[in-house]
């Protein structure tokens, strides 16, 4: 069996945000948010695309969108690259969620709360070592609640989530398995079909069982991720020479003083494994013959 990568926008939906999905979807919410309470027993799912309420607002997609029996509205989002400014389009999606339930004349106390659960491949909270963090409103010094619990937010860490197979003992866990490493199963795991809804989310997952158009478009999104995915990584390595460079010539202008325009683009053209060997060297340099000597001798 082949499973598809549920971290995968396609593929997340597929899973969570069809109309066979909805049993799958409270299962994944109650243990994601509710600590596997069944705090949820009947939602509906939406249709994800959520339009500003005026022109001067950006359209938002996100993965799945569920309002819960109690009126409460879920966000779900799939993350897998960390974009610029990714944080801030969380409270933006968020807070736009919340206003856009006011129709024109409705009253403040029509607002229900809105919970967003986002799932990311990479870090967000670095000094935190739990796989799940909760951010709530709350007072700064005695940390009581605020009066209403309009808006919260829940994230989901991927990479911090390090046990095996054989080591999952909640269900909490085994979702999270499920998200992290489906693509690396051969089979449904025993343990994951004692579990109806995670038995089943994997059936949808099966490969097999998707059209030849729905394979299609799952290879274009994967394509698409790892192209996007590789130019982030080039970006962020040329970021990073640039910063090397400056900081190269910071230290030859303290040292030896101002140096030849064509020298310092000899120092631009320098891989960054010799922009690495340079940025030691440079520490020793007493004069402009040690910088040209040293570059002559890379020839």
């Amino acid at each position: 069996m082949r499973f598809i990568n549920p971290k995968i926008d396609f593929a997340f939906k597929k899973i969570f945000g069809s109309d066979e999905s909805k049993d799958i979807l409270i299962s994944f919410l109650n243990a994601l948010i509710y600590q596997e309470k069944e705090t949820i027993k009947d939602l509906e799912i939406l249709d994800p695309y959520n339009p500003g309420s005026v022109l001067d607002l950006k359209d938002t997609y996100l993965d799945v969108k569920a309002v819960l029996a109690d009126d409460s509205i879920v966000i779900i989002e799939m993350q897998v690259l960390n974009v610029e400014s990714f944080e801030k389009r969380i409270i933006y999606n968020l807070g736009k969620t919340y206003c856009n339930q006011l129709k024109r004349g409705q009253g403040y106390f029509h607002l229900k709360p809105v919970i967003a659960l986002t799932i990311t491949d990479f870090l967000m909270f670095p000094n935190s070592e739990k796989v799940i963090n909760r951010f709530v409103f709350k007072e700064t010094d005695d940390l009581f609640d605020y009066p209403t619990k309009p808006l919260e937010m829940v994230f989901v860490e991927l990479p911090k989530f390090k046990k095996t197979l054989d080591e999952l003992e909640h269900l909490t866990e085994k979702w999270i398995f499920f998200l992290k490493n489906a693509p690396s199963l051969e089979v449904i795991p025993p343990s994951f079909s004692e579990v109806y809804t995670l038995e089943k989310a994997l059936n949808i997952a099966n490969q097999a069982n998707l059209s030849i158009e729905e394979v299609d478009k799952l290879q274009k999104k994967e394509f698409f991720f790892f192209d996007q995915e590789g130019g982030i990584k080039l970006a962020h390595q040329e970021g990073k020479k640039e910063e090397r460079i400056t900081l190269i010539l910071r230290i030859i202008n303290r040292k030896i003083g101002e140096i030849a325009p064509e020298i310092k683009v000899q120092i631009e053209r320098l891989s960054f494994e010799k922009l690495d060997i340079l940025a030691d060297d440079v520490l020793e340099f007493n004069s402009l013959d040690n910088l040209t000597n040293w570059l002559f001798n890379l020839k």
